[in-house]
């Protein structure tokens, strides 16, 4: 009856971690304007998370064809729809960390933390790092991506 106990236990608490995933798509909001920037899909690979722009909402007279001009390297010039933003993500068993996020309006690399929102497990907290200061930024959870 233990094993049973022990057995049950375990498999409601892999599917309750299963259900806090924040793999998917998630609306990216401008924090200037409150509006939508972009979609970006997380994905995992090998265990590591990932984050990739999927789609960009209006944005300047380039809309999706925005390109990373204030990037610098290999990224300077390439177009944003489709660019790895998010990098090296390692789970620590609460949240994703030790990674980075780019930022394509500044070019700049933050490093990174993500974390489900404990109340609304659509809402994605993530924290970009220079040094001891940080922003936070709220993304939400989507399962859309317009078709325009």
């Amino acid at each position: 009856m233990t094993r049973f106990i022990f057995f049950l236990c375990t498999l409601l608490l892999s599917l309750w971690s299963y259900g806090q995933s924040c793999t998917g798509y998630w609306i990216t909001i401008d924090d200037a304007t409150g509006l939508k920037k972009s979609i970006v899909e997380l994905y995992k690979k090998d265990g590591i998370l990932y984050g990739k722009v999927v789609y960009i909402y209006k944005r300047g007279k380039d809309g999706p064809h925005s390109k990373c001009t204030e990037c610098n390297g290999k990224l300077y010039n390439q177009p944003i729809m489709g660019m790895v933003i998010l990098r090296q993500m390692e789970w620590d068993g609460s949240q994703w960390e030790n990674g980075t996020i780019l930022d394509p309006d500044n070019g700049k690399t933050y490093t990174c933390t993500l974390w489900l929102n404990e109340e609304n497990k659509n809402k994605l907290n993530v924290r970009g790092y220079i040094g001891p200061f940080f922003r936070t930024q709220e993304w939400i959870r989507t399962d859309k991506i317009p078709l325009d």
